[in-house]
């Protein structure tokens, strides 16, 4: 199937919308004791998921907008691990016992920047906060940092799904985007994760690359097809310098231009489901066995923090500085600074410091929009603005990427690009300024 470009409809930066409410409209207000009266509601049978954020890598690559820094001082990982094992054991205490923890997802910057023996510490202090609980378990790797005693871990944790940074598998977009890891690297530690009992193995690539053109990224997928990732997730290259400083050191007269992005991730789509992967959502492909291919198959795919996913969970508490818990009701979000979330935790409490609460139309707008970008559908029956809604996506109707049943708004199987853009139109923040966000290709 070839994409139709309509530039006008993807001229305008928006959200990738892994929350709604997005993280612009977070505010300072929330504090500590918001995330103990959220905890205190979780329900006794309620599912619950724990994200745990290690804000360091090894090396700092320039294309990056993740909560990172440079793990250049052991004395800095080893008070962070023992700062993120002190949270776990409070939020088990304020839970006490109620909820249901059905997944454990590790993220980052780079969870292997730790020494393998500090992840058996902390992997440890979750089995005694929470026992019994039979929690799968996913985590990000670097390739770069990925050895022998780290593979030993995975096997021995039971970790069955691992994504990997990879990006690209060309040498000279490796080094304008200061990620330099020969192919040879990322086979073996491909090789060891199977080898460790790893059945759900996914690879994250970028277009819109520094220098990238329609054939190096044809290559690069071909690499990667080759190795044979159970999914792949293929983002566009955000360029917002303004907000991240290290991608200064990234050339921007090398980047492709809109219509270029457009075509190459139109490329992806078409080289990766000719390969049998199945699209899911607007970035994201799956093998047809792998759950997140399931998922989106009956009905189960779910967006949070950490993209498309099989994650049933509504409660997501995030552990480490930075990270976002999730309640029906509202939004926390940790201390981003280091240094703070370490003075907050100890000190005996939350590292709560941003967020926002959610009003029963917030969470009925964020159910449509999750529902919009996971099914291609949305039923906005009700809709205070319908009206403005209706007329902000009329310019899509016109160009048969949707139609309206009664209130339902259906997409057709052009619409992927612009499901982002569509999602926008339900948004109602996003009437201010957009030199946040990227372009929705």
């Amino acid at each position: 199937m070839n994409w139709r470009y309509h530039p006008d409809l993807l001229a305008r930066p928006v959200p990738r919308y892994t929350s709604f409410p997005t993280a612009a409209e977070f505010g300072d207000g929330m504090k500590p004791a918001d995330m103990a009266e959220a905890l205190a509601g979780v329900r006794d049978d309620e599912e619950v998921s724990l994200y745990l954020h290690v804000p360091y890598c090894r090396e700092l690559c320039w294309y990056c907008g993740c909560n990172t820094g440079a793990a250049n001082r052991d004395a800095r990982l080893a008070a962070y691990v023992t700062r993120l094992g002190q949270e776990i054991d409070r939020v088990a205490r304020a839970l006490d016992g109620r909820g249901r923890l059905s997944r454990i997802a590790w993220g980052g910057g780079s969870p292997d920047a730790l020494a393998p023996e500090q992840f058996d510490a902390l992997m440890a202090r979750l089995a005694d906060a929470f026992p019994r609980t039979g929690a799968s378990i996913s985590i990000e790797l670097d390739p770069r940092g990925f050895d022998a005693h780290w593979a030993e871990r995975v096997a021995r944790h039971g970790i069955r799904r691992v994504s990997l940074g990879v990006q690209t598998f060309d040498d000279g977009i490796q080094r304008a985007i200061g990620r330099v890891q020969p192919t040879a690297a990322i086979a073996c530690a491909v090789s060891r994760l199977r080898a460790s009992g790893v059945s759900s193995l996914n690879f994250d690539l970028m277009y819109g690359l520094p220098g990238q053109s329609s054939r190096e990224l044809r290559e690069t997928l071909d690499t990667a097809v080759s190795l044979g990732p159970d999914r792949l997730a293929v983002f566009g290259y955000a360029h917002v310098p303004h907000l991240i400083p290290r991608q200064r050191q990234i050339d921007a007269s090398e980047l492709p231009g809109a219509a270029q992005r457009f075509a190459q991730a139109e490329l992806a789509h078409g080289r990766l489901t000719a390969d049998g992967y199945q699209p899911v959502g607007f970035d994201h492909f799956a093998r047809p066995d792998d759950p997140l291919g399931q998922a989106s198959r009956t009905g189960g795919l779910r967006r949070n923090f950490q993209g498309f996913t099989d994650d049933s969970a509504r409660v997501l508490i995030g552990l480490g500085a930075s990270s976002i818990s999730v309640f029906p009701h509202v939004l926390l979000q940790n201390e981003k600074n280091a240094g703070r979330y370490h003075l907050r935790i100890a000190n005996d409490g939350f590292a709560t410091s941003r967020g926002i609460r959610r009003s029963p139309l917030d969470q009925r707008r964020a159910a449509a929009i999750e529902s919009l970008l996971c099914t291609g559908s949305a039923n906005l029956e009700g809709m205070p603005d319908l009206s403005d809604i209706r007329d902000a996506l009329q310019p899509f109707v016109d160009r048969d990427l949707a139609e309206w049943r009664a209130a339902v708004l259906t997409t057709s199987g052009q619409a992927s690009p612009y499901l982002r853009s569509m999602a926008a139109t339900i948004d109602p923040y996003r009437s201010g300024g957009t030199s946040r966000f990227s372009s929705a290709v």
